[in-house]
């Protein structure tokens, strides 16, 4: 793993929009898988404010949610 500054991961997230977004209601995430394993870091930011906050969460704490979150229905 790598070391870098908030402002430096920040800056190099690639954000993708969920496959289950729909693109209808705009009640969705984008989370930025990228950096997982070189930074530890997974960025979760709301699509309808791309430019607003950011998440960041360990890689396995990110996977862990998503693996639970995989069983409910959307």
């Amino acid at each position: 793993m790598t070391t870098a500054t908030q402002s430096e991961l920040l800056s190099l997230f690639a954000y993708r929009k969920s496959s289950h977004s729909g693109g209808s209601n705009g009640n969705c995430i984008e989370p930025a898988l990228n950096l997982a394993q070189t930074h530890d870091a997974v960025g979760v930011r709301d699509s309808k404010d791309p430019e607003g906050p950011v998440l960041v969460f360990p890689a396995g704490a990110w996977s862990a949610f998503a693996t639970w979150s995989a069983g409910f229905e959307v």
